[in-house]
């Protein structure tokens, strides 16, 4: 996802010399295969509305990637909402992804961000999941709340980008354990809503899923533009309701 306009220094910095920078404890390299798993919140204070050069939690914001997969034409939108919930102790706000395939909902799921103003850091504190199934059934296969279950706050978005960076955006454990490593930057990127520079490149990963690895794409002042095969199509500041 998401914002502010700012040019990236290339830093190739890997391991403990990176997570410092970021204001993260070293220590939590241990047992987590290199991937930082542990950020410090208790040195933050928190705010539910802000944003970092690739983040913008700010209500009303919208992204909209198009793409095709499974040989369906599929619709994701993004939206910060109006709404925020206590997590852990934390005020976080609600950003709702909405996923469509060949018109029909496949899922929509409710994810609770904060902005750390020490660092800038997006904290991931959870998501509320409802998968659509073609019977009608719906199940929630992925929801997940720090401070429930062994769960904690991962970082979807550092405030600071390091080339070679490693952390977890999910923490709870057995249910989601989303991982980022940033494996380029400076890129320059074209998409159905324009061409952006000083782009960079994630690899995502899970070791629940071991086989399996996504990348994604995000733009300075923008936010995610491409996810897997999903391209951005739109994005800026959108009504909430009846558009």
């Amino acid at each position: 996802m998401f914002r502010t306009s700012s040019r990236i220094p290339f830093l190739a910095l890997t391991g403990a010399v990176a997570i410092s920078l970021l204001g993260w404890a070293s220590p939590a390299l241990a047992g987590s295969g290199g991937y930082t798993d542990s950020f410090m919140p208790e040195t933050c204070e928190f705010k539910s509305t802000g944003s970092n050069p690739f983040f913008i939690l700010e209500t009303g914001y919208r992204l909209v990637l198009e793409g095709r997969e499974n040989r369906k034409d599929v619709v994701l939108t993004i939206t910060v909402l109006d709404e925020t919930q206590l997590v852990d102790g934390v005020e976080t706000r609600v950003v709702e992804e909405r996923e469509t395939a060949d018109g029909e909902l496949v899922e929509v799921s409710r994810n609770l961000f904060a902005i750390c103003d020490r660092t800038s850091a997006a904290f991931y504190y959870g998501e509320a999941v409802d998968n659509y199934h073609p019977g009608g059934g719906i199940t929630h296969e992925g929801s997940w709340l720090a401070g429930e279950g062994g769960a904690v706050a991962g970082v979807l978005m550092p405030g600071e980008i390091l080339l070679g960076a490693r952390y977890f955006q999910e923490v709870a454990p057995g249910v989601a354990m989303d991982r980022a490593t940033v494996v380029g930057m400076g890129l320059v990127v074209e998409t159905p809503a324009g061409t952006f520079t000083d782009c960079i490149r994630t690899k995502e990963t899970t070791p629940l899923e071991p086989n399996d690895n996504e990348f994604k794409l995000y733009a300075p002042g923008i936010g995610i533009i491409v996810d897997a095969s999903l391209k951005l199509t739109s994005h800026g500041f959108s009504p909430l309701f009846g558009d």
